[in-house]
């Protein structure tokens, strides 16, 4: 038997993708990375899962774990070879079920997180994860790439949303680890080796997933800012005035919100005059538990004593979850316009909030001593320290003359970051694009841990073979 007949024995026939039908499997998201396969395989089930992986390992055939395939980094992309077999989790896509009393839900891997949220809510519930691909990504990859998104502020990084974890490790075993329990003080935390580990160390097929009250109420509101030095005061207001109710807060530069509006001409920036040019904007939203008037009165009181200080220059409050819906819409915009105006240089970094200013200065500066007129495009999380720290051609640069010096702006850039004690990857993982220059910025120490962890786990380097180390 070939290999691809082989694969549809144990899969079935239209579970096992070759030739044409697979390219699309071999191509991330941004188009920035391709690769081929020698097939896809798309097992339903933990136990599919586990036959194809212990088929892969008897055959010494590396394996490239794939979700939603929405990521940036290229860690669900397999390398030209055409050795690789990518086993798409899309068809482990049920919820197991939901434990209200315990406020749990065990969700397979495949699941649309959109569809995680919605099945939370239906038990009257709340999935705080939410990002802007939250309609095609799943949540497998979600844990395996430690996404962070929107609401880290309050809730965390998937990480801090998961109890425990079913894994098929790289010899095909499966890790029964699916207790939704707040507290097992039993030896390693094994959940915490594989979320963020890229696939590098196992398959996760299901996950246990924290849940919370639904908010009786919340409150949106767009500010027009000054400075990123601003901003970040605004935030430590806003901290002290909502406590753990600030549910997010997001840094957006002037310009990220004008290509939004350029590119989808129904969207608009809710000021009028000099407050909707801007060179800064912050999205704050709290979530309150008592009532809608108790939201809304705390919402106003903080934000009126922003206005009052000159910290914020204008501001707009939505009246209503439209109007909310629609300013959340304009910050999830950001990164689809981006990719209608053509390719840019991306940075996923975080800085220590107190720093954040400083390094947005300094780094400014910098690439526009070296690279004069290119264009900063900067949004993010501020509330937990991440920006997307984006540089575009600026009408100076073409595309290509961008990118063939997009290496000299990853080194000033990550070098800048590092300075600022910082991390080169918040939310976006490392896969292919970072992984040759993560040993510029890890510990030694820290490297020599990561590789002595993969030996143990995958010592013949089959699970997701060069991506993050």
């Amino acid at each position: 038997m070939s290999q691809i007949d082989e694969l549809v024995r144990i899969l079935g026939t239209q579970h096992v993708l070759a030739g044409e039908d697979a390219k699309p499997y071999t191509v991330d998201w941004r188009g920035r990375y391709s690769g081929a396969a020698l097939a896809v395989a798309k097992p339903g089930t933990t136990d599919e899962v586990a036959q194809v992986v212990r088929w892969c390992a008897a055959n010494n055939i590396p394996m490239v774990p794939q979700g939603g395939n929405t990521g940036l980094c290229g860690g669900a992309t397999p390398d030209d070879s055409g050795e690789a077999v990518v086993i798409s989790l899309a068809r482990l896509n049920r919820v197991r079920g939901i434990d209200t009393d315990n406020d749990t839900m065990v969700a397979e891997a495949g699941c649309i997180l959109q569809a995680v949220q919605q099945a939370a809510r239906e038990a009257d519930r709340l999935f705080p994860l939410s990002l802007a691909a939250e309609g095609s990504c799943t949540i497998g990859g979600n844990l395996a790439t430690n996404a962070g998104g929107t609401q880290v502020l309050r809730y965390g990084n998937a990480r801090d949303l998961v109890l425990g974890l079913e894994v098929v490790t790289a010899e095909g075993e499966v890790l029964h680890g699916l207790r939704g329990l707040r507290k097992d003080n039993t030896g390693y935390d094994l959940r915490n080796l594989y979320v963020g580990s890229e696939g590098t160390l196992g398959i996760i097929t299901a996950a246990s997933l924290k849940l919370y009250p639904l908010p009786v109420a919340s409150c949106t509101a767009l500010l027009a800012l000054e400075s990123v030095r601003d901003a970040v005061t605004v935030l430590s207001r806003a901290r002290k005035g909502f406590g753990a109710a600030l549910t997010g807060f997001e840094l957006i530069a002037g310009n990220c919100l004008q290509g939004v509006v350029k590119c989808y001409p129904q969207q608009r920036i809710p000021f009028e005059g000099p407050s909707a040019a801007m060179p800064w904007y912050a999205l704050l939203e709290l979530s309150d538990s008592e009532s809608a008037d108790h939201a809304r009165e705390r919402f106003e009181a903080v934000v009126g004593d922003m206005l009052e200080a000159g910290l914020a220059r204008d501001a707009v409050i939505a009246e209503n979850i439209t109007q909310s819906k629609a300013l959340w819409h304009l910050r999830e915009s950001i990164p689809l316009s981006e990719k209608e105006f053509g390719k840019s240089i991306k940075h996923d970094v975080s800085i220590p909030v107190s720093l954040m200013a400083d390094f947005v200065e300094t780094t400014n500066a910098a690439l526009q001593k070296k690279f004069p007129g290119i264009q900063h495009v900067i949004f993010g999380h501020l509330g937990d320290g991440n920006l997307h720290y984006n540089v575009a051609p600026g009408g100076v640069y073409t595309e290509e003359e961008l990118l063939s010096r997009q290496y000299d702006v990853y080194e000033l850039v990550h070098d800048s970051v590092h300075r600022f004690h910082g991390s080169i990857s918040a939310e976006h993982g490392v896969g292919q694009l970072k992984r040759d220059v993560l040993p510029r910025y890890k510990d030694p120490v820290e490297m020599a841990l990561m590789w002595r962890i993969k030996q143990a786990l995958d010592p013949r380097g089959l699970m997701n073979p060069g991506k993050v180390l």
